[in-house]
């Protein structure tokens, strides 16, 4: 299976057009990678990244779960701090609005209006980065109230207040323009979806410490005892295999609707009728659920311990109930988890009614001739999708919750640290493994072109979208 996984690699270089893909994606992904390492002028970002070596294992939460998307820039105050996250959010609210405000919507299923959308999508994001970028520079200025106490040291280097905070915005809304731009890029003339690729370079780039952190873990320092044998290391191999392989078939599962379409004439012309199917994914919310969860959860922590310090004074009963609900919501706690599966069930159903239209599939449908057999066109069919999306979505909701708390069981429960769990579950193994199976998707359509054997000898690896 290895060898032949190596010749299907080889066939890839085999092909001038695909080749000519792959080494522009790996030069533009290079190039996103330094984005990462060049460092903004007038802040120490060696303090920074040597404090972030230091405590490692404590990176949990959504600083650690921002850190990993920028693929480590944040950590050392570099132009990429903001990573590719600010036009992946203003390109999430644009569909959510689009879902909600009529005219957006009309301009989506218009000629020409996903252009318009792209370019709103843009604006936004210059939005997203000059306000983020202007919020990132103060939370430099101060980082022993985001990175906790124990940080020591000034990371501003230049006097002037106003002429660094300036600088440190438009060199970070810059460093996300260019992310942007070189995602689009590889979009149009490499293999993948660029933005996706962008993210998981950055996941990917964290490996190497991953794989210190593990050697550390079996083999310490000289005097160091080591609590982790060769059962601890089986164990690892085998969940890592499990969960990937539960991802992997989730994010290619899905359930086929039939769909009849009968023969029909459209004025001298006659088309012929047939039979079809409709894909319903098991994971149509892909990864956004877990982060809307993972994000909502850090406000609630942070509010009350802000509470109970102001409050430990003048109201010392006020500030007791809201340290004991700040200690529940702490990153890790059971209520934590318990809030985090059940949030990440409502986004998944939030983001499913949103995006997936019954009542429009269920119009075109009719319009076009088509039926699922059993079941009558029109309002029947909206229902009959409707109770079919909400079953597997249900299904779809409790995959994401279980893989999401994962990592966190084993940074919290088993003392497995931040960077070795991420890479068991979480946002970053559903990003990578979806976008990996992307790519293959993609390169195996080029392959199979030009009569070469694809990845996979049975089936075809299926598209996410």
């Amino acid at each position: 299976m290895i060898k032949a996984i190596f010749n299907t690699f080889a066939n890839c270089f085999k092909i001038p057009e695909l080749k000519s893909r792959i080494i522009f994606t790996v030069l533009v992904l290079a190039v996103c990678r330094m984005v990462a390492l060049i460092p903004l002028p007038g802040l120490d970002g060696a303090t920074l990244a040597q404090f972030f070596e230091q405590n490692a294992s404590k990176s949990g939460g959504l600083l650690g779960m921002y850190s990993l998307f920028t693929g480590g820039a944040l950590e050392r105050c570099a132009i990429g701090s903001l990573g590719i996250m600010p036009y992946i959010s203003a390109t999430i609210i644009i569909q959510l609005l689009s879902a909600v405000i009529p005219q957006l919507s009309k301009l989506v299923r218009e000629e020409g209006g996903r252009v318009k959308i792209v370019q709103y999508g843009r604006y936004l994001t210059v939005l997203l980065c000059l306000g983020q970028g202007f919020f990132m520079a103060l939370s430099w200025e101060h980082p022993e109230k985001v990175f906790g106490e124990g940080f020591a040291g000034d990371l501003i280097l230049m006097k002037n207040a106003w002429v660094y905070r300036i600088q440190t915005v438009i060199f970070l809304t810059a460093g996300t323009l260019v992310l942007m731009w070189l995602g689009e890029q590889i979009t149009d003339r490499g293999i993948g979806n660029g933005v996706s690729l962008v993210i998981t370079i950055g996941i990917i780039s964290r490996l190497p410490m991953a794989v210190t952190a593990t050697w550390i873990k079996f083999f310490p320092p000289r005097g160091v005892p080591s609590n982790w044998n060769f059962f601890h290391a089986v164990m690892l191999i085998l969940l890592m295999l499990t969960v990937i392989g539960a991802v992997i078939a989730v994010i290619q599962a899905q359930r086929k609707i039939p769909v009849q379409y009968a023969q029909r004439a459209v004025g001298r012309k006659v088309y012929a009728g047939g039979t079809s199917f409709m894909p319903l994914r098991v994971n149509y919310a892909g990864v956004m659920p877990i982060i809307f969860a993972q994000a909502i959860l850090m406000f609630p922590e942070k509010i009350f311990s802000t509470l109970a310090g102001l409050t430990r004074a003048g109201s010392p009963g006020f500030s007791k109930v809201c340290e004991a609900i700040y200690v529940q919501l702490q990153y890790g706690n059971f209520t934590y988890l318990t809030l985090e599966g059940l949030m990440i069930l409502f986004f998944t159903y939030f983001w499913v009614a949103t995006q997936f239209n019954e009542i429009q599939i269920a119009d075109d449908l009719k319009k076009y001739g088509g039926y699922v057999p059993g079941v009558r066109p029109g309002q029947h069919t909206s229902d009959f999708l409707h109770r079919a999306m909400s079953r597997i979505t249900l299904a779809g909701g409790i995959f994401l919750a279980v893989i999401a708390i994962i990592p966190t069981l084993l940074y919290k429960w088993v003392d497995v640290p931040f960077e070795i769990g991420q890479f068991f579950g979480g946002t970053s193994l559903l990003i990578t493994v979806g976008v990996m199976l992307d790519t293959m998707r993609q390169m195996e359509s080029h392959l199979l072109m030009r009569h070469y054997d694809g990845f996979l000898k049975k089936g075809r690896v299926r598209g996410r979208f």
